[in-house]
């Protein structure tokens, strides 16, 4: 047995089909750092061997799904050369793919712009300027990308912040909405109803379709919203043109 395999005492990994052209591998059946980690990096790797029939991949937040040509490859062939891969090591402990960046967006909090910072603090049992701090200072990860075009969900956000969805609706958040629950964030594509609590506003567009790449942002990403005032914002907002609403963005050293 090789002592660098994953550990399976939880019954995963696990290789399951879906429908006829499909595969999926998950290493949870909840949002953990770890599968996540699992997912991203197996992702890369899978994508490194180029295998024959495999046309596409993604990531959820704890799973990779593969589309394949059945006319090329088998369920039983496919499945077969996933568990081997899986079996070359732990994928928990493997680290994240290269090529990674850190995107530092400027975000106001709170405000007529960002509504529910104040009931979102309370439910932390923060002050609100305990919760811009704390908010503003995280770095989360691109967890995966879903919903709408180009949308991220981003985390973990620190234990404080493991709040419910709201029991009401919020009719509409615009784009660039930075909303808050059960310790993730998300930050909005497209003007859309939600049950998050919207703490933050941005300038910065996810999905941008005249770019040659329209996702901005890639799973594995990193990114913090630092905070900045309502007129600062403003500010930003009026001079962004690209479509970045003034982020700045580095590559992560791996």
């Amino acid at each position: 047995m090789n002592a660098n395999a994953p550990q399976t005492g939880s019954g995963f990994p696990v290789v399951r089909p879906v429908g006829l052209t499909g595969m999926l591998v998950s290493f949870s059946d909840r949002l953990e750092e770890r599968a996540n980690r699992a997912a991203l990096a197996f992702r890369a790797a899978v994508e490194a061997e180029c295998k024959a029939g495999v046309a596409e991949t993604a990531t959820s937040l704890a799973s990779v799904f593969l589309r394949f040509d059945p006319d090329t490859l088998s369920h039983d062939a496919l499945g077969d050369w996933l568990r081997g891969l899986l079996a070359v090591r732990d994928w928990f402990a493997a680290p994240l793919p290269q090529g990674r960046r850190l995107i530092r967006v400027p975000t106001v909090y709170g405000t007529a712009l960002a509504p529910q910072l104040e009931e979102a603090a309370a439910e932390a049992g923060m002050s609100p300027e305990a919760a811009i701090a704390d908010l503003g200072a995280a770095r989360v990860r691109v967890l995966t990308i879903g919903f709408a075009p180009g949308q991220p969900y981003l985390g973990p956000l620190g234990e404080a912040w493991d709040l419910p969805r709201q029991t009401a609706l919020t009719a509409q958040v615009p784009v660039g909405a930075l909303v808050l629950a059960v310790r993730q964030f998300v930050l909005f594509a497209a003007p859309a109803p939600t049950g998050w609590r919207h703490v933050g506003q941005t300038a910065f567009r996810c999905f941008r379709p005249e770019a040659p790449a329209p996702f901005a942002l890639r799973a594995g990403d990193e990114m913090v919203f630092e905070p900045v005032s309502d007129a600062a914002f403003r500010r930003i907002a009026a001079q962004a043109t690209d479509g970045a609403g003034g982020a700045v963005i580095e590559e992560i050293a791996e």
